[in-house]
């Protein structure tokens, strides 16, 4: 991971992205997914009113919110499709007087949430759940603001009780902890995470896929999955046995430590794989020709 990287450098306009991260209590799992526009309006109040008060710079700016949770990879995604949708409603939205604006979307009378605003069911069940919200204004004071809020809300960035517990009702979930975070902050929880849960090596893969997409990447250290970064999707070269143990096992002769770790190597691709999909990048795994060299095959 890169010492700081730049979530906002390649936008057309300043903007604020960042989420309400909800803790859930190991058993609780929440019986909506969204919330009504109404109950929308009034947690994205709450949250616009928490806010000003760590940040007073914020009351000048328009705020825009999802009352819907997300798995953290489903925000985390190449372009930050969520947040981008977010600030294209934030455009099409009427202006009401002046001043800044209170822009909630939630379910509508159906309990239906339009697209993207619809989680994953396949990404469902983490303790931690999260919501998107965007503050855009005058270029100067947001970026006065994103600079406030990168340097102190993660550090403080705790949620008020009253709107903790409003969230908790209105999702039917038990919540542990409930904090404000940057996108800026929710990529830095991630990356410790996937350290922690030995997926290091591919970090710098993911997070060239998320700032970087054009760029080009490989992981090329034995005995991990060989694979490439370049022009937003990743290609994993699938080996044959005889290629697999020349590449990560050479010099071993015991054939059960080979099938063993020739199985491992299999399962670790796919784990990859899960992780590059669920946000957002696309993988296609490449077969190599049995005696090619695997890096000409990936280029």
């Amino acid at each position: 991971m890169t010492a700081d990287p730049d979530i906002s450098r390649h936008d057309a306009a300043p903007l604020v992205r960042g989420v309400l991260a909800l803790e859930l209590s190991d058993d609780s799992v929440p019986t909506r997914d969204a919330v009504g526009q109404q109950a929308a309006g009034a947690l994205a109040t709450r949250l616009g009113r928490d806010l000003g008060v760590l940040v007073p710079g914020v009351r000048d700016l328009d705020l825009v919110f999802a009352a819907a949770h997300f798995d953290p990879a489903e925000l985390l995604r190449p372009g930050w499709p969520m947040h981008r949708r977010l600030e294209e409603l934030r455009a099409r939205a009427p202006q009401a007087g002046q001043g800044p604006r209170i822009i909630a979307f939630g379910a509508d009378d159906k309990g239906e949430t339009p697209l993207p605003f619809r989680a994953d069911r396949a990404l469902a069940g983490g303790r931690l759940r999260v919501l998107p919200y965007l503050f855009v204004g005058e270029a100067a004071a947001t970026e006065a603001v994103s600079a406030h809020m990168e340097s102190m809300l993660l550090d403080l960035g705790m949620v008020q009780a009253d709107t903790a517990l409003q969230a908790q009702d209105a999702f039917g979930a038990r919540i542990e902890h409930a904090r404000y975070l940057t996108l800026h902050d929710l990529l830095a929880m991630t990356a410790l995470q996937y350290r922690n849960q030995g997926l290091a090596p591919l970090w710098d893969v993911l997070e060239t896929a998320l700032l970087a997409p054009a760029d080009e990447i490989w992981l090329d250290a034995p005995p991990e999955p060989l694979l490439r970064h370049a022009q937003g999707e990743v290609r994993m070269a699938l080996l044959g046995p005889d290629d697999w143990r020349r590449r990560c096992a050479p010099g071993e002769q015991d054939e059960g430590r080979l099938a063993h770790g020739l199985a491992m190597h299999e399962a670790r691709q796919r784990q990859f794989a899960a992780v590059l999909q669920a946000h957002g990048v696309p993988v296609e795994f490449v077969h190599v020709t049995p005696g090619q060299d695997p890096r000409t095959a990936l280029a």
